[in-house]
């Protein structure tokens, strides 16, 4: 995935508007993340925020954590990692990650980015829900993640790769590769 910074803002904005709409019934409707509900998936996603929030110093780290409310907790932990961005002298401390030393901005835009975007998929099935993705930010994400095949496959990652039916967009081949049943 490149390193643009649009890319997480972008992929926030899309899971903020599939939020946007859930109501209701929907919150406890069963995601493609067998285990988790509509709610528990939005909780997963403001946790994964927050541990990356904290990379950038341990007083970022609690955003939104213990709020009713899941979608609060989410924004919470989607701005507090927005303003890290929007901040140079922490978006650019160099952070230790799955993907080595690297920029918090670059952490965030690639991994965090392209996390947020299969959840905004899952979210969407689990609240039924328009799933298409942004196409630019699916691009982005199938070429960031790839190469890092086996490495996604680790405990608590993705699950294995399914093979997509014939004929498949971009999306779908990227949500195969993903271990997602499109």
């Amino acid at each position: 995935m490149s390193t643009n910074s649009e890319n997480y803002p972008r992929a926030a904005a899309d899971f903020a508007s599939r939020l946007d709409a859930v109501e209701g019934p929907a919150w406890s409707s069963q995601t493609p993340c067998e285990e988790w509900s509509v709610t528990d998936l939005v909780r997963h996603v403001s946790e994964v925020h927050r541990r990356v929030a904290s990379l950038a110093g341990e007083e970022y780290g609690g955003a939104g954590q213990g709020m009713e409310d899941p979608a609060e907790e989410w924004r919470s932990a989607s701005g507090v990692v927005l303003s890290i961005l929007s901040d140079p002298s922490v978006s650019n401390k160099i952070v230790s990650s799955m993907m080595g030393e690297i920029p918090f901005s670059q952490l965030v835009n690639t991994l965090l980015a392209a996390d947020t975007l299969v959840h905004t998929w899952d979210l969407a099935r689990g609240a039924g829900l328009d799933d298409r993705l942004d196409p630019e930010l699916v691009s982005a994400t199938y070429a960031f993640m790839e190469p890092a095949d086996e490495a996604l496959r680790r405990p608590g990652g993705f699950g294995p790769k399914l093979d997509p039916p014939a004929g498949s967009d971009e999306q779908a081949r990227l949500l195969c590769f993903l271990g997602r049943k499109c």
